[in-house]
């Protein structure tokens, strides 16, 4: 007789009186239950743990296709149980539900590809040895100038958690290497190290694991410039920087949520408003006050340098026939005279300019713009455009006028020489000459 787990719970509670003296079928009595099975489970030698159900175990119909199955997931780790549950029905003869083979993927995943630890160790830093970068996208707002999208960038300093904060309406070089400036004067040092993602303006393309990363040249010379160390994060792995991923969630909650902007500055000002009541909290990870901490990280800082390093971002354009060059959408002028179709040319793009820069091997200014505020603009010198055709005339016409214009220097030269050599002989009269005819004089 196979006994229910209270059953044999019960059963075994008379172990004590079997071991003083009962017999079997005393015990079977008192319980209830037949002598051989009172024996069968309170013999010295009786198993300890309770009555199992042995079931001779029936095989799955996807077994069939588990080979193939194991087989796709081993060349491709990520393949999703649609397209195997397709692949089987195509050219496998598979003919059962798709729930059959999401089940059998779901734990065969496991044992062929089992995901890797989500633990990982906790890590301190020295004073000043580190800050950790990272951005935030604000979404949309309304400006006096149209809706403009707002990104805030964030730094954190790893030692005493000590936050800075801006809000900007671009992610593009110029202003990324900006935003580093301006948290360099708000803490008034350099970090030794900087840990970032590998965004495009740190790293200028993505390689495989325990590859050399290719720093973007424009980040190695910024970080040489103020005397850092460029440290990227392993992909995939948010937990390295966690210091500052959880400040874009504090800085968002405390700074922006439930109010109204208009500007980016609006958004630097709550942000300086809110920042002194954060940095008087007692952090809830080194438990000390925020402030108080900073003190000896900011003592720790690299000194600034005596300038600071101007960031520019550089591209390369094709000039138009209207002597116009296009960067993110909006149109630049140049002077007409300097440049040609087709004609190769550097922007080198600052957050307020643009400057325009021959191709030679000693580059050549060529014009200086401010930078567009919104795509679509056209920003134009006048200047730039004086003496050029309009095409309101023919070809023949514009050529003729360029010519009567603009005379050659052989041209000159032929006029010159002509205007010496001709020698035409005047009659030369009395004036009462001209009374006896009647002519006026």
């Amino acid at each position: 007789m196979l006994l229910s787990l209270e059953e044999w719970m019960d059963l075994r509670a008379f172990r004590a009186l079997r071991a003083a003296g009962a017999s079997f079928a005393e015990i079977a009595r008192e319980t209830g239950h037949d002598w051989r099975t009172v024996k069968k489970y309170l013999e010295n030698d009786a198993t300890a743990g309770p009555p199992m159900v042995v079931r001779e175990r029936q095989p799955r119909l996807i077994e069939f296709w588990a080979p193939v199955i194991d087989e796709m997931l081993e060349r491709e780790h990520k393949l999703q149980a649609t397209v195997i549950c397709d692949r089987l029905r195509r050219h496998h003869g598979y003919t059962a539900s798709y729930q059959r083979v999401k089940l059998y993927v779901r734990e065969a995943r496991e044992r062929i590809c089992p995901r890797p630890l989500e633990l990982h160790r906790r890590f301190e830093v020295l004073p000043g040895a580190q800050a950790q970068v990272d951005w935030g996208d604000e979404g949309v707002i309304e400006t006096p100038f149209g809706p403009e999208h707002i990104y805030s960038f964030h730094m954190t300093l790893s030692y005493s958690r000590d936050p800075f904060s801006c809000f900007v309406t671009s992610q593009d070089l110029a202003t990324f290497w900006g935003c580093h400036i301006r948290a360099f004067a708000h803490f008034g040092g350099v970090p030794a190290a900087i840990l970032y993602d590998r965004t495009k303006t740190v790293v200028r393309r993505h390689v495989g694991r325990g590859e050399p990363v290719p720093f973007h040249p424009e980040a190695l010379a910024f970080a040489m410039h103020y005397g850092f160390s460029i440290c990227v994060c392993a992909p995939y792995r948010p937990q390295a920087k966690g210091r500052v991923e959880r400040q874009v969630k504090i800085v968002r909650d405390g700074v922006l949520s439930g109010r109204t902007f208009y500007h980016p500055k609006e958004m630097d000002d709550a942000f300086r408003d809110w920042l002194p009541g954060r940095r008087s909290q007692v952090h809830r990870t080194h438990g000390e006050v925020i402030a108080v901490k900073a003190e000896a990280d900011r003592a720790a800082l690299l000194p600034l340098p005596p300038t600071p390093y101007l960031v520019c971002d550089r591209h390369l354009r094709s000039v138009g026939k209207d002597c116009l060059v296009s960067f993110e959408s909006s149109l630049y002028s140049l002077p007409w005279r300097r440049v040609r179709w087709r004609m190769r040319v550097e922007l080198r793009v600052t957050p307020e300019e643009v400057r325009i820069f021959s191709l030679h091997p000693e580059p050549i200014l060529l014009a200086t713009h401010k930078r567009a505020r919104s795509s679509g603009s056209w920003v134009v010198d006048a200047s730039h455009w004086e003496g050029l055709p309009d095409g309101t005339t023919t070809k023949n016409a514009e050529a003729e006028e360029a010519v009567l214009a603009c005379p050659t220097a052989p041209e000159l030269e032929l006029l010159a020489s002509r205007s010496h050599r001709a020698h035409v002989a005047v009659a030369r009269r009395d004036l009462a000459t001209y009374d006896r005819i009647g002519v006026p004089s």
